[in-house]
C-alpha cells in the first residue's frame, strides 16, 4: 500500500480528536490527499457498534464482548475505509487503533495484552500504522477537560473511576517504551497551539 498510515493515541480529553482535525485541514490545503477517520467508527457498520459501545446504558457490558466489539468494528473499519484509502495513496490519520484496545481493554479491563493483540491481529491481518502520535497528559488533566466541554460527548468509559484511566495511561507510556521507533510522545497538557506544532513536526518526519 502506497499511502502514509498514522495513528492518534491518548487517555480520555487528551484532545487528539481536536489535533487530528487541524492536522487534516492544514495538510489538504499543502495538497496531500488526507483521510480523517476513527475508532471505534469510521464506516456505517462500525459506528453502529460504537453507539453500543459508548452508550452510558451499557454499563454492565462483559470486558470481552467490549474487546470483541472493537476488533469487530476496527476489521470492518479497515476493509472498507482504511485499506482503499491507503491503497490509493492516502496519507490516513486516524483517532485510535490497536493501541487502544490493548491498553483500555488487555491492561485496565485486564484482560491480558496477548490476548487482546491475537484477537486483533485476526481483525487486522497484521496491518499497523507507520507513526503513532500518544497525546501524553496526566488522567486527572484529561478528565477534567471532558467535564469543562459541554460540546463533547460524555461516553461509557469518561464515566470509569479513576484507577481506571490511570491504568489507561500507564498502559500507554509501557506500549512507548515497548515501541520507540513507531510511537512518539508530544506533551498535551499544553496550549492547542504548541500542542499542534509539536504534532505536525512529527507527522512530517515520515512524508
Amino acid at each position: 500500500m502506497a499511502g502514509v498510515f498514522i495513528t492518534f493515541e491518548g487517555g480520555e480529553g487528551s484532545g487528539k480528536t481536536t489535533i487530528a482535525n487541524m492536522i487534516q485541514k492544514t495538510l489538504a490545503q499543502e495538497g496531500y490527499h488526507v483521510v480523517l477517520t476513527r475508532e471505534p467508527g469510521g464506516v456505517e457498520i462500525a459506528e453502529k457498534i460504537r453507539d453500543i459501545i459508548h452508550d452510558v446504558k451499557y454499563i454492565n457490558m462483559d470486558r470481552k464482548t467490549e474487546a470483541l466489539l472493537y476488533a469487530a468494528s476496527r476489521r470492518q473499519h479497515l476493509v472498507e475505509k482504511v485499506i482503499p484509502a491507503l491503497e490509493n495513496d492516502a496519507i490516513v490519520i486516524c483517532d485510535r487503533f490497536v493501541d487502544s484496545s490493548i491498553v483500555y481493554q488487555g491492561i485496565a479491563r485486564g484482560i491480558g495484552i496477548d490476548e487482546v493483540y491475537q484477537m486483533n491481529l485476526f481483525a487486522t491481518e497484521n496491518i499497523l500504522p507507520k507513526r503513532t502520535i500518544f497525546f501524553d497528559i496526566q488522567p486527572e488533566d484529561g478528565l477534567k477537560r471532558v467535564y469543562e466541554n459541554k460540546d463533547r460527548e460524555v461516553n461509557r468509559l469518561d464515566l470509569e473511576n479513576i484507577d481506571f484511566h490511570r491504568k489507561v495511561y500507564q498502559g500507554y507510556l509501557s506500549l512507548c517504551d515497548k515501541f520507540p521507533n513507531r510511537i512518539v510522545k508530544i506533551d498535551a497538557s499544553l496550549d492547542i497551539d504548541h500542542v499542534y506544532q509539536q504534532v505536525l513536526t512529527k507527522i512530517r518526519e515520515i512524508l
